[in-house]
């Protein structure tokens, strides 16, 4: 930088020595700062002014530093203001720091235009130092602090971090420490109640009793009511006789029903339902209120007709069942 800075007074004493470079040409070229005075470190602005002959290809040549202690911090785009007659001004302002205390002459800015150079003024700026208190000792390193601790900074790492995968592990120790005891204590563990499940014809009684409460078909769902009426038809052959028939069509559910002797006799009862129920969903037919009570009669004649017999009682059962005639003794005379 420090040739540069050389280079650049050099060029300066050579365009003063020859002044008749530009002659031709009245443009004047002018720096100027905000702030003469400037605290090491701060920053202050350097506008520079070029008035006259201005051409468009005409621009001033900036180095990267003013000075070797005078440094650029950034440089604006410059503006061009159109003032007649063939005259021109460009404004460009220049951000400058230091960081170094002292006075500095600035080196001056050059314009080139062409074939012409124009310099500018060489503003002084002055750099005060920071002030410092001297009353106060300052130190480079502060004193060490001894924080407050938490229950949690005596905690190691690796329990901090997996500390909800010991919590339940632990849970589960505890959990399976109480069954082993309880096991131990009276030989067994106790079994988990389970509810028993709901045989196919009760649950399907049941469910036909709520849909008929439900009265659908008053209210215009006859597609629901049908739709669901099947469906409990399905599930009920599905658990009662082990046939898939919620995956079956009705032709599929016929060939299937009339293999099996129970279902065989009351065919026409369920067919008559399913039946019904592809018309209203897939052809969109308005049945009858007749029909739909006649529909709801006919599953629920089915579901009584295959209705699981209760089992005949063995005679061990009735002889378990009999209670013993009491006997007497006769006495023997003596």
């Amino acid at each position: 930088m420090k040739i540069f800075a050389k280079i650049l007074i050099g060029a300066t004493v050579l365009t003063a020595s020859f002044p008749t470079i530009a002659a031709d040409r009245q443009v004047a070229v002018k720096a100027s700062l905000d702030s003469a005075n400037l605290v090491m470190g701060r920053q202050t602005t350097l506008h520079l002014e070029v008035l006259g002959e201005i051409g468009s290809e005409g621009d001033l040549l900036l180095p990267d530093t003013i000075w070797q202690d005078v440094e650029i911090s950034s440089v604006g785009d410059p503006t061009y203001n159109d003032l007649g007659n063939g005259r021109r001004q460009m404004l460009r302002d220049i951000i400058v720091q230091s960081f170094d205390s002292g006075v500095y002459t600035l080196p001056p800015v050059l314009y080139i235009d062409g074939g012409d150079t124009f310099i500018s003024n060489r503003p002084v700026l002055k750099v005060l130092p920071v002030p410092v208190d001297t009353l106060k000792t300052v130190h480079d390193y502060a004193d060490v602090v001894n924080p407050k601790r938490q229950i949690l900074d005596y905690v190691p790492d690796w329990m901090a971090d997996y500390g909800l995968w010991i919590l339940i592990a632990l849970l589960a120790l505890a959990a399976g420490g109480y069954l082993w005891l309880r096991y131990k204590k009276k030989g067994t563990i106790l079994p988990v109640a389970v509810k028993p499940e709901e045989p196919p014809y009760e649950m399907a009684i049941r469910q036909l009793d709520q849909l008929k409460s439900e009265s659908l078909c008053e209210r215009g769902e006859e597609k629901q009511y049908y739709t669901r009426l099947t469906d409990i038809l399905r599930v009920y052959l599905q658990r009662r006789f082990g046939i898939n028939a919620m995956e079956m069509t009705t032709t599929q559910i016929r060939h299937a029903i009339r293999k099996n002797e129970t279902t065989r006799m009351s065919e026409q009862q369920l067919i008559k339902v399913l039946e019904m129920a592809d018309f209203v969903k897939f052809a969109k037919v308005r049945p009858l209120p007749d029909d739909n009570v006649a529909a709801m009669r006919s599953a629920t004649q089915f579901v009584e007709d295959t209705r699981p017999q209760p089992e005949p009682e063995t005679q061990q059962d009735t002889q378990a069942t009999e209670k013993p005639e009491p006997t007497i003794k006769k006495s023997q005379k003596p």
